[in-house]
């Protein structure tokens, strides 16, 4: 198979098989960013997510990726747990600079390490860092990808791609140099991790300050239009996204136009995105606005039968779909 995530259709016949539990508020599901169950008169949100495109600053992204995943759900990621995979040849600095990483990371978001594994082992030729999150909510402020509604605004905040142009910029520099792409630019890309940043857990706090949001979700891989698609089938809902509309971060055009991808398919984490009924979308932005979070509305939702679609500029057409992300065929 291919490297990116499986195939839609085939995880989503593997999860139909997954028994739950009553104890179990929202399990897994095609879109769905995290786990909730019940734990008396709080949700415990868990969420697990690898670190295998990155090596430079891999413990910190293990951090925030996972932590994400849990802001999305309006939860508080408070907990932390890491399985860290090292070759043979990984030396004490290396391995002790990840695990810096990692407690800074932790120590940026409030989130306490609490335990995992570490492991040097064989037949691996980079570090992998699987992090496990744990955090927590109540069922008043709960929100999954899967609430959005007819006529809701999509929104999405910073740009696309954030992580993808960071982690391009980083571990493929001196081919992006080759290509021509000057010095300064890719050094700004790299920077992405940091700015506009890879986090959005204080996105997802501002958002649902503001407004009733009905559905978030963090678009990683497969980029904003695999970001789209999950939304809308884990609502049960069609859409329709203005081409125009979508924030693509300057770097990422040059980056993508240098090495022949498609910004729309490349890992965006960065960027959360958002439903919201159009009478509160004003008071949302102004509140991004205040924290100097850029906010666009990119579209709305549509019912069922009218499908994933994008105007363009020669039409509408249907939402462009991404197998596998950018990242992955060019790495590949």
């Amino acid at each position: 198979m291919k490297i990116g995530k499986l195939p839609h259709n085939m995880l989503a016949d593997m999860l139909a098989k997954v028994p739950l539990d009553d104890r179990v508020v929202v399990g897994p599901g095609i879109g769905i960013d995290a786990a909730v169950i019940e734990f008396g008169d709080r949700l415990l949100v868990s969420k697990t997510d690898p670190i295998t495109f990155a090596t430079d600053l891999i413990g910190w992204y293990a951090v925030n990726v996972n932590a994400n995943d849990i802001a999305v759900m309006n939860a508080d990621p408070r907990w932390f747990m890491v399985t860290m995979l090292v070759p043979e040849q990984t030396t004490k600095d290396e391995i002790e600079a990840i695990f810096g990483q990692i407690l800074d990371a932790c120590r940026s978001l409030g989130i306490t390490l609490v335990g995992g594994h570490t492991e040097i082992t064989y037949d691996i030729h980079r570090p992998i860092v699987v992090g496990c999150m744990l955090g927590e909510t109540d069922r008043a402020r709960l929100v999954t990808a899967s609430g959005a509604r007819v006529g809701d605004d999509i929104v999405i905040t910073k740009g696309i791609a954030v992580e993808g142009t960071s982690l391009l910029a980083r571990e493929a520099a001196d081919r992006l140099a080759e290509l021509g792409m000057a010095q300064d630019v890719i050094e700004r890309a790299a920077n992405y991790l940091h700015d506009p940043g890879i986090s959005m857990v204080k996105d997802a706090r501002i958002a649902t300050s503001a407004a009733h949001i009905t559905a978030m979700h963090d678009p990683t891989e497969g980029g904003l239009a695999t970001g789209l698609m999950e939304i809308a089938l884990a609502s049960n809902l069609g859409l329709e996204v203005d081409q125009a509309s979508i924030p693509i971060l300057p770097e990422t055009e040059i980056l993508c136009r240098a090495l022949s991808l498609d910004p729309l398919g490349l890992i965006a984490s960065g960027s959360l995105l958002l439903t919201v009924s159009p009478n509160e979308t004003p008071a949302l932005l102004q509140a991004f606005n205040e924290a100097e979070i850029p906010a666009s509305v990119i579209g709305r939702m549509t019912a069922k039968e009218q499908g994933l679609k994008m105007l363009t500029a020669s039409g509408m057409r249907d939402l462009p779909a991404f197998p596998r992300d950018e990242i992955a065929r060019f790495f590949g």
